[in-house]
């Protein structure tokens, strides 16, 4: 099973969204256990500055930023952001009544999952682009031979490069619903 598309694809991906959710469940259930929901109400906050923070890899993509290799601020903003939507899920386990936070949530939910799948379906397509180039090498093609042989495939992975065109509307929609929450909160926070 480890070397089958399930095992080397299908289930990191399942495994990483279950343990979300387990995790998020097992610290909502501790804070209900020590009688201190009250924390959840907060955690939020730097839930949302952990993903906001995850944005480092996107700047430096952009070259908006300089500093940083690109591959550790990857690495990075996954474990941010995963960290950050940990924090914002247990934060929304407090509040079943706020429809436009839980609208944020799930559009954080579906850009979680974006991004998961951009990362194993680019990784796939990488991969599987990589062994046919070597195998042609084996056989002894040309760099010409190479190149014709490996267009689709070459075509394909630039399309699947490409997933970033729809995870960014997801995460700008992510964006604006969880401004609208937090301005929301602001508002109607009782300080009048």
């Amino acid at each position: 099973m480890r070397g089958s598309v399930l095992g080397r694809e299908v289930l990191p991906f399942l495994l990483a969204l279950v343990a979300l959710a387990a995790t998020a469940l097992l610290l909502d259930l501790a804070l209900h256990l020590l009688k201190a929901v009250w924390i959840g109400r907060y955690l939020g906050i730097p839930g949302v500055l952990l993903i906001i923070g995850s944005f480092g890899y996107s700047l430096r993509k952009r070259k908006l930023i300089s500093s940083g290799k690109p591959v550790d601020l990857l690495r990075l903003h996954e474990r941010m952001a995963w960290a950050g939507s940990l924090l914002v899920l247990v934060h929304a386990g407090v509040h079943f009544n706020a429809i436009l936070g839980w609208l944020a949530v799930w559009a954080m939910l579906i850009n979680v999952g974006s991004g998961l799948t951009g990362k194993f379906l680019l990784q796939r397509a990488r991969k599987r682009l990589e062994e046919t180039r070597k195998r042609l090498e084996q056989e002894g093609l040309s760099q010409e031979e190479l190149e014709d042989s490996t267009y689709w495939d070459s075509l394909t992975f630039d399309v699947v490069k490409q997933w970033r065109v729809v995870h960014f509307p997801i995460t700008l929609a992510f964006a604006v619903l969880a401004l609208a929450h937090i301005i929301a909160v602001f508002w109607y926070w009782g300080w009048r």
